[in-house]
């Protein structure tokens, strides 16, 4: 099994009540914890109303992260295409791919919220289609093409041409996807990544395994390539060290976000409040088929592998930034997925394990050290004196050789 990638992705989703200065500054805070934890990824979002998604230019906050950070790559999860010139997106990314030393990722989608579209006045209808044709634009503008002129019914260009280009090779992009095949469809025909985001709803994960042939299918039909190494599964989890200590850590925020934003805000048909923070851990991660992990990490560790083999294999596992716990508890739990599930995951730890056993079976090796110890002691009349009367109690050798006492 290859190797998993590991990343973040800020919708945000955030407690209204607090301050929004602090909550983008507590947000800054976790993308540089997360590069000194040596996650691969960040990803962030675009929203512009509901009052829990309080960034609204991902490369204004990517660009400040990449001042405070070294390593991590910065994508933006994503940029709603029909609310943009494409122009505009593609200059901003060549900006942020150069203020983060090549570091930028492109994360597109139609928009999530309709309420968006609204305030914007385009009708859900076409967003897709804009999405779509945006991608195709951008592209051609990071690709250093000549000038061209382009016109449609939302925007045009006239002899257009970046005039600096991406300080990459080639920006990554990806598509965002959901439960329908339109997103990893886009993702196929532009032989793009994909953001399965869908994946943290019951259905979202039942309709991941055909998800793929979506992608292969476009990709196939307009003469592209994709690979499931550029395939990013979303995953919701709360890490403790303890599952009774994780269950009391989500008290801070899990049964507000299911009840006053997925119920009472995005109003999603067939989704019940819960009576308690106690039912809301039994629907959404104890549940057959849930979606959330809440819980160790052991926990995490089995449902990532359940992933990969219900997916038939991705690329990436993106961990979604929530506000369940305190900012304190959130933080913990994204070290401990970065010290325990990661190395796991990714066979690091075998090895060790395997070491630790070789040496635990074979004592005669350090039976022959203890005996090339002793007999140095004993050659010496003084040490060997010393030696009878105080043995090896406390001394630094004795963790490593052990001779307890001279016959």
């Amino acid at each position: 099994m290859p190797k998993f990638r590991f990343g973040a992705f800020l919708a945000p989703h955030h407690l209204p009540g607090e301050s929004p200065t602090l909550q983008i500054q507590r947000d800054l805070d976790l993308v540089q914890h997360l590069d000194r934890l040596g996650y691969a990824e960040f990803w962030c979002g675009e929203h512009h109303s509901t009052g829990w998604e309080t960034i609204a230019s991902p490369e204004m906050f990517l660009a400040g992260a990449a001042m405070r950070t070294g390593r991590i790559r910065l994508g933006t999860g994503v940029v709603s295409l029909p609310y943009h010139h494409p122009f505009n997106v593609a200059q901003r990314l060549v900006q942020l791919d150069h203020m983060s030393q090549g570091r930028a990722m492109l994360g597109t989608g139609p928009g999530a919220l309709p309420s968006d579209a609204h305030t914007f006045g385009i009708d859900p209808i076409v967003l897709r289609d804009r999405q779509d044709e945006a991608i195709g634009v951008i592209k051609r503008l990071l690709a250093g093409e000549p000038r061209f002129t382009y016109q449609c019914e939302w925007f045009e260009l006239n002899d257009a041409a970046l005039q600096i280009l991406p300080l990459q090779d080639e920006i990554p992009m990806a598509a965002a996807s959901m439960v329908s095949p339109s997103g990893m469809t886009i993702a196929g025909k532009y032989g793009d990544g994909a953001l399965s985001i869908g994946s943290m709803s019951t259905e979202g994960i039942q309709s991941l395994p055909m998800q793929w042939s979506f992608a292969e299918e476009a990709a196939d039909k307009h003469g592209q390539v994709v690979n499931r190494a550029n395939w990013r599964v979303m995953f919701n989890w709360h890490i403790a060290e303890s599952r009774e200590k994780a269950y009391e850590e989500v008290e801070h925020g899990l049964l507000r976000w299911h009840n006053d934003y997925t119920v009472g805000t995005l109003q999603r048909p067939g989704v019940e409040p819960f009576e308690s923070t106690e039912d809301a851990i039994a629907a959404l991660a104890l549940g057959e088929g849930s979606a959330a992990v809440i819980g160790t990490p052991d926990d995490l560790i089995q449902r990532v592998l359940e992933m990969y083999e219900v997916t038939g294999g991705f690329g990436v596992a993106i961990g979604f930034v929530n506000d369940w716990a305190s900012p304190q508890n959130t933080m913990k739990s994204w070290d401990m997925v970065a010290r325990y599930v990661i190395p796991e995951v990714n066979g690091q730890l075998a090895s060790m394990r395997e070491s630790n056993q070789f040496v635990i079976d074979h004592r005669e090796y350090f039976e022959k050290a203890q005996k090339a110890v002793l007999n140095k002691i004993m050659e010496n009349e003084r040490a060997a004196e010393a030696f009878k009367t105080v043995g090896t109690v406390g001394a630094p050798i004795a963790a490593h050789y052990a001779p307890t006492h001279a016959d």
